[in-house]
């Protein structure tokens, strides 16, 4: 029990995080790749100080001389700057390609000596007013490579930055001696922690399309815009759901099948992390059935709201016939016509055609067309 409460604390955010000295987050080493945002080495769970920041190719003599595992962590590489850490490293061709291309499904890929996982990052985007046009989450990518002595992270997109996992971490010095399975748990368990926030963020944007579609006095609302609003929202949906379901099968296979790269004391966790994403998908997929369900109330509501307009017009025009008539009668050029010239007959016309618009007038509005 109290392995799960300090797994689960080391990936939980704190009220403050420290600068660790060696640590050079968004700063470039001199004679390091550009795209390399961190490069330590760990040993027995501390971050090994070094008097100036390590290229990969020095962490790695560091990490065979002395062992530990070295945890490089790079943002948007191209194929010219990440070429170099994976001959280094030994990482598949096929792997590095979809590293540096990005725009991958999330997965799990097993090469000879290492684990290559995918995973989507989703970032709630705050507004002000939910509208048609309204982004509701970005996306990005963490593409990790772990070894037996090393874990690489590749990140594309502005969001999902991973320094403050790694100062948390930092502060766990026995999980994260456990090496790099306890480092990739910890990522997983952070995205997927993203996940939960995020659909409990979509939730409350559901919840307040659903009140405004359903909540009486709507007569004033132009026609399209609620349904716009609506397809805007499962087209977020959507983007959410292609980054959810696609990792529930690789979670499985972490926490289920022995890998000799994952801890044996580690991977049971992973099963809390799957139990956790299993849930986020039963939230995003009831999202996609609940948003269908408000989309087809709302049109059937504007074909009701049609359908109303069409009856009071065609009351109106109904009444409007009654002196239409009347009129259309006494303008034809007739010598004799009944009452035409009694003087009691245009006041006789006239409050006939004002009594009979009343009554029509009255038969409808008890029927309920106006």
């Amino acid at each position: 029990m109290s392995m799960i409460r300090d797994l689960r604390a080391a990936v939980r955010p704190r009220p403050s995080l420290r600068k660790e000295s060696g640590s050079y987050d968004h700063t470039r080493a001199p004679g390091t790749n550009s795209a390399v945002v961190d490069c330590a080495v760990y040993r027995d769970g501390a971050r090994v100080q070094t008097p100036e920041p390590l290229t990969p190719q020095e962490a790695m003599r560091l990490v065979h001389r002395d062992g530990g595992f070295v945890w490089i962590g790079l943002h948007e590489p191209t194929e010219a700057e990440f070429a170099g850490i994976a001959g280094e490293f030994g990482l598949h061709p096929l792997a590095v390609e979809d590293a540096v291309q990005a725009h991958q499904r999330p997965k799990l890929e097993r090469y000879d000596d290492s684990l290559f996982t995918v995973f989507k990052t989703i970032h709630y985007v705050e507004h002000d007013e939910l509208t048609a046009t309204s982004e509701i989450v970005e996306t990005g990518e963490v593409m990790c490579f772990t070894g037996r002595d090393f874990f690489i992270t590749v990140r594309h997109g502005g969001q999902g930055s991973l320094r403050a996992l790694r100062h948390r971490l930092q502060d766990d010095p026995e999980l994260l001696a456990k090496g790099p399975s306890a480092v990739l748990h910890a990522i997983a368990d952070h995205v997927v922690d993203g996940y939960i926030a995020v659909a409990d963020a979509v939730q409350d944007d559901i919840d307040e399309v659903e009140t405004e579609v359903f909540s009486p006095g709507r007569k004033g609302t132009p026609r399209g815009t609620d349904a716009g609003r609506i397809y805007q929202l499962k087209r977020e949906v959507l983007e959410f759901k292609r980054a959810v379901s696609p990792l529930l099968r690789p979670m499985q296979l972490l926490s289920e099948r022995p890998m000799r790269l994952i801890d044996p004391d580690i991977q049971k966790y992973f099963r809390d992390v799957a139990d956790h994403l299993a849930r986020v998908q039963e939230q995003v997929l009831g999202f996609d059935e609940l948003l269908n369900s408000i989309l087809q109330a709302n049109l059937a509501q504007a074909s009701v709201t049609q359908n109303e307009d069409m009856r009071k017009i065609t009351s109106w025009a109904a009444i409007i016939a009654v002196p239409t008539m009347v009129c259309g009668v006494y303008g034809m050029n007739f010598d004799y016509m009944p009452e035409l010239h009694w003087k009691f007959g245009y006041p006789l016309v006239l409050g006939a055609t004002v009594g009979m618009c009343l009554s029509i007038h009255r038969i409808l509005k008890r029927n309920g067309w106006l």
